[in-house]
């Protein structure tokens, strides 16, 4: 059983925008710091965050492969974040298409505002996603169980094309997000996850710890790798 959750709000403020766009705000320019200000009312107004979850219960699990009620997974990724899950949370999150729809709009006539909008929107998806995960953790917590990290399919150690899957299990018309031939979410702003809760799990690892690329990325920690988190 899969919840909708279309009430949601999310609320960017200029940082946020900037550091969606890869700055650091202590580090952005008065033209960049301005062009987050001009925009900001526009990108809030284009939010139409919207989300859905559901839980399904996990029955086997051997080397890098987990099967659950609907489906499996595999890959290297996959064996380190869900080992020791008893169920599997199956999350779509997506700040619908108003935004880069006007992002489009703006590439060709005002590039600057542009790519701002466009981290608006990066920042936008990233929080909604946090909140969402959150009140996964916190319903597996109340109910006794510890949560593992948030996994996205398509990362490091999870092929992309196991979206399939996870699009063949989800109500994802519900919030209106379809899947495209190269297992790319429409629209763009939209984020798939999963996390796997039990009563063995690991609830200390994050996806960072199992990238190729941990050492040399700036994003790794700070308030930057915060609001790109998703």
């Amino acid at each position: 059983m899969f919840e909708v959750r279309d009430n949601l709000q999310i609320e960017l403020v200029p940082d946020d925008i900037l550091i969606g766009q890869g700055i650091d705000p202590a580090k952005a320019s008065a033209l960049l710091n301005r062009t987050a200000a001009e925009i900001l009312d526009e990108a809030n107004s284009l939010l139409k965050p919207a989300a859905l979850y559901g839980t399904l219960p996990v029955t086997d699990f051997q080397h890098e492969e987990i099967t659950f009620a609907g489906g499996t997974f595999s890959g290297s990724l996959v064996a380190r974040a869900f080992a020791g899950a008893s169920k599997l949370t199956l999350a779509l999150c997506t700040i619908g298409s108003e935004l880069e729809e006007r992002t489009a709009e703006l590439m060709n006539a005002d590039m600057i505002h542009g790519i701002a909008l466009d981290g608006a929107g990066t920042a936008a998806v990233g929080k909604l996603s946090r909140m969402i995960k959150e009140e996964i953790v916190y319903n597996a917590e109340k109910n006794g169980f510890k949560a593992g990290m948030k996994a996205n399919p398509g990362q490091e150690g999870w092929p992309i094309w196991q979206q399939q899957t996870f699009f063949s299990l989800v109500p994802a018309e519900k919030i209106g997000v379809t899947l495209n031939k190269s297992c790319l979410m429409i629209p763009r702003k939209s984020v798939s996850f999963v996390i796997g809760y039990g009563e063995r799990m690991c609830a200390e690892s994050v996806p960072c710890d199992f990238c190729s690329k941990r050492e040399e990325c700036q994003w790794r920690s700070g308030s930057a790798g915060k609001i790109l988190e998703a």
